[in-house]
């Protein structure tokens, strides 16, 4: 059992921290901006709350952030009542929010400053994956470190990898983003073909989604497509976030992604009908408005 400090609790934060106390069995103490929150995970799980990042840190093995971007993370970490501040040489800070390659890099620099080793550690698996427990996990960050804290983090995950050194797991997930953003704007376009054909779409999918064009996606998103409700999964306006990050990167590395770039439009489309909040295959209701 280690003792453990989740920062950040959130649609994907609250379970996973959850799952680091009961099937980890590990000492947890949590921090949220909204108190309120801290109280009812501390509560639910029979753990406990800190009143600042720092103080939930202070004396924990691990420290784990789950925030909204960059300017979250440099918050609750390096700012006024940052983890950092309350953390012991020889802890590992773990981040598991979706931010940008540049501030893995510069939270690494950060902690190894304060003699505190630094993992980045985005999550894919979305809010089902993270309150069964069976998220993948893409980790950055020196390999001794990534050892120790494996079975810590596999109390959360189906998968997890270490990719290469700080700054490679928020690279992993760039990618994961991108595949996905393409497969979610064919899928929503071949939907929208087969109703246009007047073809009946759950028999269509049955064939196709055994063949070479099946997909997570299809099969767990085309019913609730075709039925127009887009409320299961991951919301559009943390796709936008996800996606200007890639196209920030590529536009340093150099790289062309012009599908990525047209869905991330696509998405926009998305907001301005007040899909916010819909999860990411609603890219079917642009098509069909």
């Amino acid at each position: 059992m280690a003792k453990v400090a989740f920062i950040g609790l959130g649609v994907m934060g609250f379970p996973m921290a959850g799952h680091l106390k009961r099937k980890g069995g590990h000492d947890v103490t949590v921090y949220n901006r909204t108190p309120e929150k801290a109280a009812a995970w501390a509560e639910k799980f029979s753990g406990k709350s800190a009143p600042t990042p720092a103080e939930a840190a202070a004396g924990a093995d691990f420290v784990f952030v789950c925030v909204g971007n960059d300017e979250d993370l440099r918050s609750v970490t390096s700012g006024k009542d940052g983890a950092l501040h309350g953390m012991k040489p020889g802890s590992v800070l773990i981040d598991n929010t979706t931010a940008s390659a540049e501030v893995a890099r510069e939270l690494y620099a950060a902690a190894k400053e304060k003699g505190v080793d630094f993992i980045d550690a985005p999550v894919s698996g979305g809010q089902a994956g993270a309150e069964n427990g069976i998220l993948t996990v893409m980790c950055g960050g020196d390999e001794a470190v990534f050892e120790r804290a494996r079975p810590v983090i596999d109390a959360y995950a189906r998968m997890v990898g270490l990719m290469g050194p700080a700054g490679s797991g928020q690279l992993t997930k760039m990618v994961n983003q991108i595949c996905i953003a393409g497969l979610v704007q064919g899928l929503a376009e071949a939907l929208h073909f087969g109703k246009r054909a007047g073809l009946d779409i759950e028999k269509v999918v049955e064939v196709i989604s055994k063949g070479a064009a099946g997909s997570w996606q299809m099969e767990n998103r085309h019913k609730t497509m075709n039925a127009g409700k887009y409320d299961f999964g991951f919301a559009v306006d943390w796709m936008r976030k996800d996606l200007g990050i890639v196209l920030t990167e590529a536009r340093r590395n150099g790289a062309k992604l012009p599908v990525t770039a047209v869905v991330d439009q696509f998405y926009g489309d998305v907001q301005a009908m007040g899909g916010n909040r819909w999860d990411t295959s609603s890219l079917l209701a642009r098509l069909e408005k």
